[in-house]
This record gives C-alpha cells, sequence and structure tokens, in this order.
C-alpha cells in the first residue's frame, strides 16, 4: 500500500478536521470503531508526493517548486491533484491570459491536431502567413518572424539588429544598451541583456559591447549611445524585475536617439504586450513606436510561440538562410494565435482588461492604506505588482492554503499576472485572503 499523505496545508487541514470531528462525535454514539481508523480513510493518498519524487529524481534542479501539483483548471480557477481549488492571479506567468481551457481555444486546437500539428518552415502553411499578416496590422509594423519562446524572439531582434547596424555603419556598428534590473530571457543573448547579477553570474564570458543604464536615467541614456550603436533594447514595464515602468519621456528619448544614431529601438514585450496593459501592445500605450517587438507568452494561449515584428527598413536587412527555426510558425500554434486574437478582440477583453485592472489597482492601494507591510502599487491593466516591506515568497506560500496563487519577484514583491478574464468578485476574494495574511506581518 502507497503511504498516506500527511503534509496537509493548514486550510484543507481544517476542513478536514471538521469531517473527522463530525465523525468521531457520531462514532461515539452508534459506533465502536476506533478514531484512527476513520482519520487514515478520509486521509488522501500521496499522488502529490509521488510527483515530487520522481522529477526530484530525474529532472535538473532548476525550479524551486511550490508543493502542488496541478492537474487541470478551468477559467480562473485550478485544480490540483487532491481537488483543491485555486483563484489563480499568475496565468502561468502571463501566459494563459484567455484562462484555462477556453472552449475555442480547445476546439481550434481538437481539429488542427486532427489536421496536422507540423510541416516545418520549407513549406507554406495557411496560418502563418495570416497570422504576420494580423500582428502588422495591430502593430503598425511591417514583417514578423516566429519562433518558439520569448527568449528567442530576443535573439532574432538582435541578430536582425546587429545585421541592420552592419548595413548601416559597418561592422564596428554594433553596440547593445540595455536597462539595469531588466530581465530579456535565459539564452545567452538575452541573459547579456539582463541587467540583473543574478541571472547572468557563472555564465561569463557573455556578448561583449553591452551597455547597461538606469531606468529612466535621461543623461545616462544620452551618454551610453553613439554612431557604434546598433540597438536599444528595453522592457516598457519590467516584468521580472519587479513591475517597473519607463516613463514616457524616456521613451521618447530612446526613439530620438535611435533615430538620430541610425540604431534600432527594441521593445521586449513578452510579458507586458498582447493586451496586458489594456491595448493590444503595450508601446501603444506610451505613444512611443520601437523599430522591433518582441512577444510571446499569451499569444498561443498556452501553446510554444513566440514573434518579433519589425519595420521595413529593418526586416530588410537581413536574408534567407541568415535565420530560421524548425518549430516556429507552424499550424497548430498560429491557428491557435489567430484565435487567441479573435478572441480578445470579439469577447472585448480589453475593455475587462482596463476596467478589473482600474479596481485591482485601486483595492491594492487600500490594502497599502491599512497595512504597514505594503509600501507601494506599481503597474496598469493587469500587470500590477504590490511592493512590500517584508519577503514575498511565505506570503506566496501561506495564499497557496487559502486556495489563492499568487506570485513573487525580486524577494519583497507580489506580481499579478491573472487572466484577462478575471473579474471584480475574484479580485474581492484574493483581497480577502491578501488583507488576513497582511494583517500577521510586521515590518522589521
Amino acid at each position: 500500500m502507497r503511504p498516506l499523505r500527511l503534509c496537509l496545508r493548514p486550510l484543507r487541514l481544517k476542513a478536514l478536521d471538521r469531517k473527522v470531528r463530525k465523525g468521531l462525535d457520531k462514532g461515539r454514539k452508534e459506533s465502536p470503531i476506533p478514531a484512527p481508523v476513520r482519520l487514515e480513510l478520509l486521509l488522501p493518498m500521496a499522488k502529490t508526493d509521488e510527483i515530487i519524487q520522481r522529477e526530484r529524481r530525474f529532472l535538473l534542479p532548476t525550479y524551486n517548486r511550490y508543493p502542488i501539483a496541478l492537474e487541470r483548471g478551468k477559467g480562473v480557477f485550478l485544480y490540483d491533484c487532491e481537488g483543491n481549488r485555486y483563484l489563480d492571479f499568475v496565468a502561468g506567468l502571463g501566459v494563459n491570459a484567455l484562462g484555462h481551457a477556453h472552449p475555442r481555444v480547445v476546439k481550434v486546437i481538437r481539429e488542427q491536431a486532427a489536421r496536422a500539428i507540423h510541416f516545418s518552415n520549407l513549406y507554406y502553411n495557411e496560418y502563418q502567413g495570416r497570422l504576420a499578416e494580423k500582428l502588422c496590422q495591430l502593430s503598425g509594423l511591417n514583417r514578423a518572424f516566429f519562433s518558439n519562446s520569448g527568449t528567442e524572439a530576443i535573439e532574432g531582434s538582435i541578430k536582425l539588429a546587429r545585421l541592420a547596424g552592419h548595413r548601416a555603419g559597418g561592422e564596428a556598428k554594433s553596440q547593445l544598451v540595455a536597462l539595469e534590473g531588466s530581465y530579456h530571457g535565459r539564452t545567452f543573448g538575452a541573459m547579456s541583456l539582463t541587467g540583473q547579477d543574478k541571472y547572468r553570474k557563472g555564465f561569463e564570458p557573455l556578448l561583449e559591447d553591452v551597455k547597461f543604464v538606469p531606468r529612466n536615467d535621461l543623461e545616462a541614456l544620452r551618454q551610453a549611445i553613439n554612431d557604434h550603436t546598433c540597438a536599444i533594447v528595453l522592457e516598457p514595464i519590467f516584468g521580472e524585475g519587479g513591475i517597473y515602468e519607463c516613463s514616457v519621456e524616456f521613451l521618447q528619448e530612446c526613439r530620438a536617439l535611435a533615430d538620430r544614431h541610425r540604431a534600432a529601438l527594441i521593445f521586449d514585450e513578452i510579458q507586458c504586450g498582447l493586451g496586458r496593459t489594456g491595448t493590444i501592445f503595450a508601446f501603444q500605450a506610451f505613444g512611443v513606436t520601437p523599430d522591433i517587438v518582441a512577444i510571446a507568452k499569451p499569444i498561443a494561449a498556452g501553446l510554444p510561440l513566440g514573434a518579433f515584428l519589425a519595420k521595413e527598413e529593418f526586416a530588410s536587412a537581413i536574408s534567407a538562410g541568415q535565420h530560421g527555426t524548425t518549430f516556429g510558425g507552424g499550424p497548430l500554434a498560429s491557428s491557435v494565435a489567430l484565435e487567441y486574437l479573435a478572441i480578445v478582440e470579439e469577447e472585448r477583453l480589453l475593455e475587462n482588461v482596463m476596467r478589473v485592472g482600474t479596481y485591482l489597482q485601486e483595492q491594492l492601494k487600500a490594502l497599502g492604506e491599512l497595512h504597514g507591510a505594503v509600501n507601494e502599487v506599481r503597474g496598469r491593466g493587469l500587470i500590477q505588482g504590490l511592493q512590500l516591506a517584508v519577503p514575498a515568497r511565505p506570503i506566496v506560500e501561506e495564499a497557496l492554503a487559502e486556495g489563492v496563487l499568487l506570485n513573487s519577484t525580486q524577494d519583497t514583491v507580489l506580481r499579478f499576472l491573472p487572466p484577462f478574464l478575471l473579474q471584480e468578485k475574484h479580485v474581492d476574494k484574493g483581497m480577502r485572503v491578501l488583507k488576513k495574511l497582511l494583517r500577521k506581518k510586521r515590518p522589521g
């Protein structure tokens, strides 16, 4: 017999305890069966433990996971293997913008998987060109390239900027400018642009000719950029970096300097783009258009897909054979991405992002007025951060026991990236849990 799971979370244990005590009371009156037998019958088997132990045995130890094993989802809720339900404020780190098991997405996946999943980019398929056309129409940019992930979209963006730079100013025009505190991915080019030592340490040497400037520091920006600069790369809203926005003035100066020095302005919208700010692209909310924009996370509703879009003057620098991918833009992912964009438009989800995002921010600010453990609220739409004066991870762990999934970043920030389907009643549920947990916290 498999061992019984004894490490139940506090909230679940309370519910179990009520059942046990009720059974024991009934047992005292009607049955001589001893209490321990009833307790054993109520405890679930250790499916979660089996999953955890198998991963610890066979996977590289790269993740500091939370001790639950998720099994399925519906809408804004997830369910673990023990049947416990969680309100999802994480959305797979911004991927599940349509929530879980959206019926239209499920339908497209089933139908397309029955027709074809993969052909390779040696051949045309009916969806890749349509998806590129739609994204170009929405962004105002001219051409697209499809990858498998966000970090690959950044890699492709850098390669395109280098090619365009060499064409404009020779091989010396190769320098990159990025921001301190930024995050762009785990591959070498993206990591070279990431302005956080914890992601770079141990992997040096990285790409040369990368300069870092503080976010919103206009003078440092001007000092860093010259005729050898081929690209300025930035997130208009830092995601992993803690939900910090670049100011409009800073972005406008980036645009002006890129134009003056014939460099590419590259926006990384992998986390903040495709509707999360309340506009389909985050740059539209700031009024500054980049030359290249990298996107990923929600674009294929959970299937792996990324892309970068570019203006023609930069896109024309690349030719056949200079970049490519095996999987990017395949028929399954591209057909789902088209459906994602259609759902966002037809279900008017950008309006929901704006309305519920405003309500979420109001409630977070109200929370901050009540608790000394809250320092600041940042963000817009459904990408928001709660800056704490105490460590964030213990709160995330305690929220699990209350049936709420939260995310922590930068040690003291609670990051909110919920599905676009979120409603005010869901925000209220999350705030009730946060109030309860923050009441116990005192800044040191």
